[in-house]
């Protein structure tokens, strides 16, 4: 026998969406989602991000770097439209990780984008009444 690994997926190319229930999933396709989308726009593979943003020097690059920030951001805002039109989160609170997406501080960006549960989970966020809904509605 033999071992191929798999071909690296385009980033550019959304996968699909895979209907996940409750929060948590939802925020483990959309760590997903935001990491091909920040690759995306970076023109590299997402396992490459993956690995530049697991070390503390790669973090710090990153907030410091406005490209490489706003990448992180586009992947971020597009995991959220492809969520929303795949009916894995309603429209609000679409919207509301959209604000939350455009508005967070660099350093803060790296970690929703690595883990999306922080978006729903930030303190005092706007996402805190959404995400009971979220638990609630979509078990």
């Amino acid at each position: 026998a033999s071992y191929e690994p798999k071909p690296v997926q385009d980033p550019c190319r959304p996968r699909p969406w895979r209907s996940p229930q409750g929060v948590d999933r939802i925020a483990q396709q959309l760590t997903l989602s935001a990491l091909d989308g920040a690759a995306c726009e970076l023109h590299v593979s997402r396992e490459t991000l993956v690995l530049a943003l697991g070390t503390a020097q790669g973090r710090s690059e990153f907030e410091k770097d406005p490209r490489l920030a706003a990448a992180l951001r586009a992947g971020l805002i597009r995991a959220v439209d492809v969520a929303e039109r795949a009916g894995a989160i309603p429209g609000p609170v679409a919207d509301g990780l959209r604000a939350v997406a455009r508005s967070l501080p660099s350093d803060q960006l790296v970690a929703a984008v690595m883990d999306a549960a922080k978006l729903f989970n930030r303190p005092g966020g706007v996402l805190g009444p959404l995400s009971e809904l979220l638990r609630g509605g979509m078990r």
